[in-house]
């Protein structure tokens, strides 16, 4: 409960959408026991060699948007290459094994020499199978990442091998991941990382906060949702262009969510330059996401004015209106 507007919201924020300090801590320390261990996979002389200063945290909880539950931590589990050489197709990329010499040329597809992506993934899930602590954790493979979940923990791991490719004309290097069918593709995780510090730094460091904020708003079913990445795209792009971004998250939302609305409609470019358009989402989806946004813009406006005139019950009402009933109440 809250007698102020500046009250609700912080109370919000810390009780109801930041990660609580020690879940996090709690988890980076899993995390850094589950690399130590995978690092020794090596060790049987037949899986894949590991590269550990390829090894890269990403995602919402590596960039420090993730909001509560603490419920996916994503990490990138780099591998040496040790001569292979990749070819971009058309519609795929593979990784070829420089020989009989390399580990990875057991993890070729049947009849080639390409190195096929599901059954480096296979190698993973086999392997954690072996660990003593995750005896009883589930251990699933999909088309580009194993999961691990653990029995002990609130939160599962999405284990993703990677390569490094070496320096293109331009000078620029790229992770090679599992594309789903047994290749590779292109992604940078440095680029997001980069880009989200970039940003909040610019914005004395409150750019965070209202990117979590917002992603708590999207989650509630008033709309349909668009996918974490795509919505951090763009309240970055927004903030991109500015250097004053508010420590009070409340003055920020009208404007933003303004920009939410607007810029939904159209193609949003992928920050990292390698995948295009990132916004997949149908027609329908797009204009009702942009229509919630432009609803709640104006709830937000209704808000600020009943707290300029001191009618603070009538301001957290409305600020419930827009974030739930999980919002503080007044009082």
């Amino acid at each position: 409960m809250a007698t102020t507007v500046i009250a609700a919201f912080n109370e919000f924020m810390k009780d109801t959408v930041n990660l609580r300090k020690a879940d996090t801590d709690d988890a980076r320390a899993s995390r850094d026991w589950l690399i130590g261990k995978m690092n020794d996979f090596e060790n049987d002389e037949v899986f894949p060699v590991s590269y550990p200063g390829l090894h890269i945290a990403f995602g919402s909880f590596a960039r420090r948007t993730k909001i509560r539950p603490l419920d996916d931590i994503d990490l990138m589990f780099g591998l040496t290459g040790q001569g292979a050489t990749y070819t971009i197709l058309s519609d795929r990329i593979t990784v070829t094994s420089s020989g009989e010499g390399s580990r990875l040329h057991r993890y070729r597809h049947p009849g080639a020499d390409t190195v096929c992506s599901v059954r480096i993934l296979n190698a993973f899930k086999n392997r954690l199978q072996d660990i003593a602590q995750y005896a009883q954790a589930d251990i699933r493979r999909n088309q580009e990442a194993v999961t691990l979940k653990l029995v002990s923990k609130d939160w599962n791991f999405d284990i993703v091998p990677c390569f490094i490719t070496s320096e293109d004309a331009f000078g620029r290097t790229y992770y090679l991941i599992p594309d789903g069918n047994g290749h590779w593709k292109f992604t940078d995780p440095r680029k997001d990382r980069d880009r989200v510090t970039t940003v909040n730094v610019q914005n004395d460091g409150n750019v965070l906060n209202v990117i979590r904020a917002v992603k708590y708003w999207q989650r509630r079913p008033t709309m349909p949702s668009m996918s974490s990445y795509l919505l951090e795209t763009l309240i970055l792009d927004y903030y991109a262009g500015r250097t004053s971004c508010s420590s009070f998250v409340d003055m920020e939302l009208e404007a933003l969510f303004r920009h939410l609305g607007q810029s939904v409609r159209y193609s949003v470019n992928d920050p990292k330059g390698i995948q295009g358009d990132i916004n997949s989402l149908s027609a329908e989806a797009r204009k009702a996401i942009s229509d919630r946004c432009y609803l709640d813009e104006q709830k937000v406006s209704e808000a600020r004015r009943f707290e300029n005139n001191k009618e603070y019950e009538k301001s957290i009402n409305k600020w419930r209106d827009v974030f739930g009933p999980f919002f503080p109440v007044y009082g």
